[in-house]
């Protein structure tokens, strides 16, 4: 891990006039990296990048999607593609994001492509999606998921604390390839506690396919996968990486859905050469 650096706060007024909080740090001159997280989570899991030497040459930018971390939490406002790809739109002009590189994790590949459905690919350099879905609610979705995973949206979809708790922490042993330390889990479980069944429940009503944007796409794409995610199934990485025209794969063999967390040196190594070559 690098030096401890400073953070600098942002709030962002997204679509619908939510307010989206992001923190940022780096190099104030370097090329912005808008990481956006996955289903349930918050900015805190790109902790393992923000801390790296990737700050030395990079300017590096954090979202909480609505609806986690600091962000709005309303109700009824995580069904509409457009509000979620108004959300990245503000954030780029807002902070000033001069051609940033995407990176998105797991359901944030949906809230990616919401993003260039909407505005195209002229304004950012290129994306990496970490794990990505880039389909919900069909049959596709169902397909690329893991066994294990689908029994456990009944219980955190609940708004009992009990079975809510109960399945995200069966959730989140599912993330990992091998058991977080106690530490981290519960790091984990603390920020995904905070997230309402409202809000798990509206980001998982959706329908969408996106097969029919993915081989419009020009612009650069790194796929990572871990070959061991037992929630968005390696071969939907594969899936994906053959309907868009400049993609390039890298597998993990001893990872699960957290590859950035699981395997931090060979990710950030990966994403520094992806955005330095862009």
């Amino acid at each position: 891990m690098a030096k401890t650096r400073p953070v600098t706060s942002h709030r962002v007024t997204g679509g619908g006039g939510v307010s989206l909080y992001a923190e940022e740090t780096g190099c104030a001159d370097g090329r912005p990296i808008l990481f956006i997280h996955g289903f349930n989570q918050c900015r805190l899991v790109w902790a393992k990048q923000t801390a790296s030497a990737l700050a030395d040459e990079f300017r590096l930018i954090t979202l909480d999607n609505r609806g986690h971390g600091l962000s709005d939490k309303p109700q009824g406002a995580y069904g509409e593609s457009r509000l979620w790809a108004d959300d990245i739109a503000a954030a780029i002009e807002t902070l000033r994001l001069d051609k940033p590189v995407l990176v998105g994790w797991s359901y944030a590949g949906l809230i990616i492509l919401d993003y260039l459905r909407h505005y195209g690919e002229s304004n950012i350099a290129g994306v990496n999606l970490v794990g990505a879905r880039t389909c919900v609610g069909t049959p596709a979705a169902v397909a690329a998921t893991g066994k294990d995973y689908l029994p456990l949206r009944p219980l955190m979809f609940s708004s009992d604390i009990g079975e809510a708790v109960e399945g995200l922490a069966s959730f989140l042993k599912l993330c990992t390839y091998r058991p977080l330390p106690p530490e981290e889990y519960y790091l984990f479980l603390g920020f995904n506690a905070i997230v309402p069944p409202h809000v798990r429940q509206g980001l998982m009503s959706r329908s969408l396919d996106n097969d029919d944007l993915l081989p419009t796409l020009q612009k650069p794409f790194l796929i990572t996968h871990g070959l061991e995610d037992a929630i968005i199934l390696p071969s939907h990485g594969e899936h994906n990486a053959a309907l868009l025209a400049n993609a390039r794969t890298s597998f993990y063999p001893d990872a699960g859905h957290n590859t950035f967390w699981e395997d931090a040196p060979r990710f950030n190594r990966e994403l520094r050469a992806f955005a330095a070559a862009l």
